[in-house]
């Protein structure tokens, strides 16, 4: 194998598929990015069993072939290498020359025979989305995958494709968060509808990975198969598999009625929040207590440090409520929102608490309420 290229984009072309290579593994071969040069075109291939992320770019190529680098060493060699046209060539015996301007490496490769097959998907089901579409939804939604290995079906997210929306929904079973976007209407796909769970951990990669896309025009095509999925966005493909058994019935735990409607700032919210979880600590999870009446939330934390008190106004309709709550689950749903205004939907002090945009339906977040130690006083 032999080609030349611009140095900057096979560097960036490798670093970007360095999180689907293994950083350590009894295989060896997954500790490595599978180099394939045929007809002018390079595919650069990180995959570790459960993520592979691929990109093809354009070289000169001297001769096709195909060979395995550790990732970790090829990819320093390309970072400390100056700038300009660099040129890779291998020979039979694996002996791999990388070299760029005066500075040359010789480095051992493996065979690409001893690589894992990337799995080709049966393509079942397919989108397309604006890049900061999915990337908001995904966003909205990752905060609340569970990271609990015992129940792997929630460490993923549901996407679930009805009535012309796609929804994503994430659950970890003490706050749910729920996305919903209008999905293209395509006449011989317009009455196929689908779900599938994809893990926690490829989302989060395809957000780094798409970040440069933010505010462009990119669009991102998803095309999913019965156990794996494929994202493809500017020129890069990233295979994830797919989780495997039922999600929960989300629509049953989002409550249909509530005693007490707020509009609330996000800012004070978070705020007053932030200002209480001084006195919490990883030891001490006490819950931050919220009074909502006469337009004053009052935000209150007794803990063995010590108390605070805070409040800050709120348009308020219905029954004044009390109710507890884990400060970081709602700080991080107040946070996903991506607004300044929210509606607080809340029915009883024990139902979930339940957060939406001002206007629309585009999103619901869910967040469990914890006892206060003197509820069975006020009830």
């Amino acid at each position: 194998m032999k080609f030349h290229c611009d140095k900057a984009t096979l560097c960036e072309a490798v670093n970007h598929v360095a999180p689907a290579v293994s950083a350590k593994s009894t295989v060896m071969s997954l500790e490595c990015v599978l180099l394939r040069c045929r007809g002018g075109r390079l595919s650069v291939i990180g995959y570790n069993l459960e993520l592979g992320i691929t990109k093809e770019i354009e070289v000169n190529s001297g001769e096709p072939g195909e060979i395995l680098l550790n990732a970790r060493l090829f990819g320093e060699i390309l970072n400390r290498m100056p700038d300009g046209v660099l040129s890779v060539s291998s020979d039979e015996k694996l002996l791999t020359v990388i070299q760029c301007g005066g500075v040359q490496f010789t480095i051992l490769g493996m065979s690409a025979e001893e690589y894992p097959e990337i799995p080709l998907v049966s393509e079942e089901h397919s989108f397309r989305l604006p890049a900061d579409t999915l990337r908001s939804m995904i966003g909205q939604t990752l905060y609340a995958v569970s990271q609990d290995d015992n129940t792997p079906v929630l460490t993923g997210t549901l996407f679930e494709k009805k009535g012309g929306f796609l929804h994503l929904v994430s659950v970890d079973g003490c706050r749910l968060a729920l996305r919903r976007e209008p999905v293209e209407k395509d006449a011989e796909r317009e009455k196929e509808d689908f779900r599938f769970i994809v893990p926690g951990r490829t989302l989060s990669e395809l957000l780094k990975l798409t970040s440069r896309y933010a505010g462009g025009d990119e669009e991102i095509l998803v095309k999913a198969g019965s156990r794996h999925i494929v994202f493809e966005c500017g020129g890069y493909q990233m295979i994830s598999r797919l989780l495997e058994g039922n999600f929960i019935d989300y629509n049953a735990a989002i409550p249909r009625e509530h005693r007490t409607r707020l509009t609330v700032s996000t800012r004070l919210f978070t705020e007053s929040i932030n200002r209480a979880s001084i006195i919490i600590s990883e030891k001490i999870k006490n819950p931050v207590k919220a009074v909502f009446q006469n337009g004053t939330a009052s935000i209150s934390c007794e803990t063995p440090v010590g108390k605070v008190n805070d409040s800050f106004p709120v348009a308020l309709e219905g029954d004044p409520v009390r109710i507890g709550f884990n400060n970081k689950y709602m700080t991080d749903a107040l946070k996903a929102s991506e607004l300044d205004e929210l509606t607080v939907e809340i029915n009883t002090p024990f139902s979930p608490i339940k957060l939406l945009p001002k206007e629309g339906d585009s999103f619901v977040f869910l967040v469990m309420p914890m006892r206060l130690k003197d509820d069975h006083e006020a009830h």
